[in-house]
């Protein structure tokens, strides 16, 4: 399952495995401090190993792959944006993921700024001069391919990080 040599991606939901029979008294919730222990030294080992420019492709692809399944496995609206956006916020909400908001939706030229308040990767971080949202991008991405069927651009344009107090993303067709 893990230590095959692959060239595509294999994550399937299922892989997840039984939360409740393996968490009976723990349960499925844990602090977002362990979330960002996991996420941040594995970071750090990827751009010791392999630099920060393949660290950043890395965490967007595997953002990629969790929109598309999150998308596939949780997402019940596939065809009404409106609907399609109204449930994503409910389930980021109730998976304590972070607060999504539209602020701009062009559905002519397909082109959306979304934000995500108490974002679990970065809200209450000390400033930086950098954003760090990739996964959230790849995240964002995955989700607009699978609702739409096409390629987007999904780029983090402010960041907790970068003194905002919101990660603003913007959203755009692939060139």
């Amino acid at each position: 399952m893990f230590k095959e040599e692959r060239d595509e991606l294999q994550f399937e939901w299922s892989m997840l495995g039984d939360i409740a029979a393996g968490r009976p008294n723990l349960g499925s919730v844990m602090n977002v401090a362990v979330y960002r222990l996991m996420q941040f030294t594995l970071r750090d080992v990827l751009i010791r190993e392999f630099g920060p420019e393949v660290a950043d492709r890395v965490y967007y692809d595997a953002g990629r792959s969790a929109g598309r399944q999150f998308f596939k496995n949780l997402v019940t609206k596939k065809t009404d944006f409106n609907d399609f956006v109204v449930e994503v916020q409910q389930l980021l909400s109730d998976l304590s993921i972070g607060i999504l908001r539209v602020e701009k939706a062009d559905m002519q030229n397909m082109n959306f700024i979304l934000t995500v308040a108490e974002d679990l990767d970065c809200s209450g971080l000390p400033m930086s001069d950098e954003s760090i949202c990739t996964y959230d991008e790849g995240f964002i991405n995955g989700l607009f391919l699978e609702f739409t069927g096409q390629e987007f651009d999904v780029k983090e344009i402010d960041c907790w990080c970068t003194g905002d107090r919101i990660c603003r993303f913007e959203v755009k067709p692939k060139a």
